[in-house]
């Protein structure tokens, strides 16, 4: 991309310059869900800062996510033992952050032998726990955090009831059974204790740290970091490590407690890892409802899809229930789009070849995904809301009626409690599946995810 050729907002190359004390000499929009850039300014001697320019266009007032948070973590962090990308400068006009680029990869589930995964991941899990012991009143970030939890309940459902409150508006009008049920069962089994509060980064596992040769070179993405349950990360991990194989959880957790001296319990990671689903659940859902998303919306297909069933995995499994699996539709049923075809095909064949750089061959080939979901809506989608309108009209004893309909009155016996968890949980299972069947071209981005077995 050249210099010339971006849209961000004025002045901040000004200030991107003035940081490296020099002039913009590599400027690439980076690929990835959040936006970012890769950014290098060269001095008059020669040398050439290397940074990582990370961009908030719609800060939110009060939220418990945000830049700024990953920013003053990273401050914080950066004078303690845990490796993190150095903040270079903050931009409170912009809400922009310049980061140190640091060496490494990471995809550790793609490039990475067996073999090495096991070492990578021994030297992260090692990290997270003196993570998990560092004082939070040496790390001095409560004006930036917030009060610390007092409580298991508040350490466990503090983050999730930010994000409701968040959310509130978008929620308000969009009442979805899963995330509904979700929320409920985090307050009906929230955990009795918890050994400690640290600081968690809320969000971390494979993808969200750097690596060379066997070593993490640093831990990224804290902008969900806060005071929590250091049980927390660890269902984070599960969760990262869903999306992201890399060998497996097997005595990672038991070496995190020895390394720590934190108690471990696999009722623990179970309840966290569906906490990180169903409070990371509510934004994705969120994503999905905005036709002008600036970040693909291709990949947010994928996480809500895949994201959902594995939510009703996890519930399933700290519960005990063994789920059913629905049929699918006929694929040869269902009438073809011609327009939507044609254009999933002139998107491949015409478009794609002359298409130059990363960022830009990733968006239309996120585009040609879109279509293609919208032609599998178009053959299917009514018969998948039939099913699910049938399945609730047996699961309530009641006659059936179109979808939207039975979704109201499905909602209805919820708040009144009018179903036993396992039927429940066994429709939203099917819905989750059928779901994914349905938008199998944006859940290929991540094909068979599965859930790692826990010790």
């Amino acid at each position: 991309m050249s210099i010339s050729n971006h849209d961000l907002p004025a002045g901040l190359l000004n200030w991107l310059e003035t940081l490296g004390k020099g002039q913009l000499s590599r400027l690439e929009r980076h690929v990835a869900r959040r936006e970012a850039w890769v950014v290098d300014v060269t001095a008059a001697d020669g040398s050439v800062l290397e940074g990582f320019l990370r961009l908030d266009r719609q800060p939110v007032a009060g939220s418990n996510v945000s830049l700024r948070r990953e920013a003053g973590v990273c401050r914080a962090l950066m004078q303690t033992a845990i490796p993190v990308p150095a903040l270079l400068g903050w931009n409170e006009a912009h809400h922009a952050a310049l980061f140190s680029r640091v060496p490494g990869s990471a995809d550790l589930p793609g490039v990475a032998d067996e073999a090495q995964q096991r070492k990578v991941m021994e030297d992260f899990i090692d990290i997270i726990a003196r993570l998990h012991r560092l004082d939070p009143d040496d790390l001095a970030l409560d004006d930036l955090l917030g009060p610390r939890p007092g409580n298991a309940a508040e350490a466990a459902l503090g983050d999730l009831d930010a994000q409701l409150q968040q959310f509130a508006g978008f929620l308000a009008d969009y009442e979805d059974p899963l995330l509904s049920y979700g929320v409920d069962w985090l307050r009906r089994f929230v955990p009795q204790s918890v050994a400690r509060v640290s600081l968690v980064q809320g969000d971390t596992g494979p993808v969200n740290f750097m690596f060379e040769d066997d070593r993490v070179t640093a831990v990224v993405d804290w902008e969900w970091g806060h005071w929590g349950d250091p049980m927390e990360d660890l269902g984070n991990i599960c969760v990262r490590e869903f999306w992201n194989p890399s060998g497996g959880l097997q005595g990672l957790f038991r070496r995190y407690e020895t390394e720590s001296g934190i108690p471990y319990t696999r009722a623990s990671a179970r309840y966290y890892r569906i906490q990180q689903n169903v409070r990371g659940m509510i934004p994705i859902h969120a994503a999905c409802a905005q036709p002008g998303l600036r970040e693909s919306m291709a990949w947010y297909l994928c996480y809500r899809y895949v994201g959902d069933r594995s939510t009703c995995e996890a519930l399933a499994d700290a519960m005990g229930i063994a789920l059913e699996r629905p049929q699918f539709p006929d694929t040869e049923s269902g009438p073809s789009s011609t327009l939507l075809r044609a254009a999933a095909t002139s998107l491949q064949r015409d478009v794609l070849p002359d298409v130059q750089t990363p960022f830009a061959r990733s968006r239309l080939d996120d585009a040609r995904v879109l279509v293609d979901c919208a032609e599998r809506e178009h053959r299917f989608g009514e018969a998948i809301r039939a099913a699910n309108a049938a399945d609730i009209a047996r699961l309530l004893g009641q006659q059936p009626t179109d979808y939207a309909r039975a979704k109201t009155r499905l909602l209805d016996a919820m708040k009144e409690r009018r179903i036993a968890d396992e039927p429940l949980l066994q429709y939203l299972a099917r819905k989750a599946w059928r779901d994914e069947w349905l938008y199998q071209p944006a859940a290929s981005l991540y094909p068979e995810r599965n859930w790692s077995a826990l010790d």
